[in-house]
């Protein structure tokens, strides 16, 4: 799918990145360019020295800001695919400095937009998250923004071989400043902060993010949003799992936080489809007739009102699957 094809990565030194950049290497040692853009010469010169032993000739690091559009112009020439996981994504922060998270991530997501109708892109593929849906916080609203703006960029797409479509899953286990990786930090101290024990998230990891949106990237038809079946675990069962016997010291729920996230939404159940390990959440603008994607690509409409939350999920994560995990994945035993 990928072999002889150029591919762009924004925010290509983030944890996705790094590991979407390791993956395609690996699988698709015929990829003629991988770009890596990003803000921060830092972290690309450690990518750097993290790649060196499995260098590949096309791989290129390019500085540059989404905010920028003359520079993702300048980044996107000759490029076919483009993956977009720049962004801001601190919930406190975003709510101390709200423009700032409204420039990358809703600004930024224009300009590329943007960028890509002017150049010869074919296939765009943008990171959302979970709290994009019912967004209770700025980063989840410019979020949901940004997808708005990905989906509805197929409307002026025109003659052009060129689709836009969205992925969106839940908390990727280990990225930096997500909650294990909190508690690693803390459990020697005895006592770990729980903000409620309600509490429930939906998980993924790293590797199972890059290859949800490897497929997108050979499947999506433009206008979708992806979003993967996901299992989700208790706030209490993560902190059992780190540090067993700890103790849990309730703390309160952060300004803009949920006890539980959904990924769909009551109201998006009249555009959504269940793919099997996936669902598909389609235009609401009525870019795709239901019975006729379904028919088309596969798939069944979900029930009207159906609601994907973290909560109300089928699939639960138990104390010892987190710890199997929080062990192959962050070597953390």
């Amino acid at each position: 799918m990928l072999n002889g094809k150029s591919i762009l990565v924004t925010g290509g030194t983030g944890s996705f990145g790094r590991a979407f950049v390791r993956t395609v290497i690996e699988r698709y040692p015929g990829v003629s360019r991988l770009v890596v853009f990003s803000r921060d010469e830092l972290k690309q010169f450690e990518m750097q020295q993290e790649l060196s032993g499995i260098a590949h000739p096309g791989l290129r690091f390019f500085l540059g800001d989404v905010r920028d559009a003359d520079r993702l112009r300048r980044a996107l020439e000759g490029i076919e695919i483009v993956v977009h996981a720049a962004a801001l994504k601190q919930v406190p922060a975003a709510e101390y400095n709200p423009f700032e998270c409204i420039k990358t991530n809703v600004l930024g997501a224009n300009n590329l937009i943007e960028a890509c109708l002017d150049t010869g892109v074919r296939r765009v593929v943008a990171l959302s998250t979970d709290k994009a849906a019912a967004p209770i916080n700025l980063y989840g609203a410019t979020k949901l923004c940004s997808d708005k703006l990905f989906t509805s960029a197929n409307n002026v797409a025109g003659s052009r071989d060129l689709w836009f479509s969205v992925v969106r899953y839940g908390n990727v286990m280990g990225s930096r400043g997500s909650v294990i990786p909190f508690f690693l930090a803390r459990k020697d101290d005895g006592v770990l902060p729980i903000t409620d024990p309600r509490m429930t998230r939906f998980n993924i990891t790293l590797q199972e993010g890059v290859d949800m949106v490897l497929w997108a990237l050979e499947n999506a038809h433009g206008g979708e949003i992806f979003v993967p079946k996901l299992p989700s675990y208790r706030i209490t069962d993560v902190a059992e799992a780190v540090a067993p016997g700890c103790e849990q010291k309730i703390v309160g729920i952060r300004p803009g936080e949920k006890i539980h996230e959904e990924m769909i939404t009551s109201s998006d159940s009249y555009y959504t489809v269940d793919l099997g390990q996936h669902y598909a959440i389609l235009p609401s603008s009525g870019a795709y007739d239901m019975e006729g994607y379904c028919a088309e690509y596969g798939g069944t409409p979900v029930p009207q009102g159906f609601s994907y939350s973290s909560g109300e999920n089928d699939h639960w994560l138990s104390v010892e699957d987190l710890r199997g995990l929080i062990a192959s994945q962050l070597g953390h035993n």
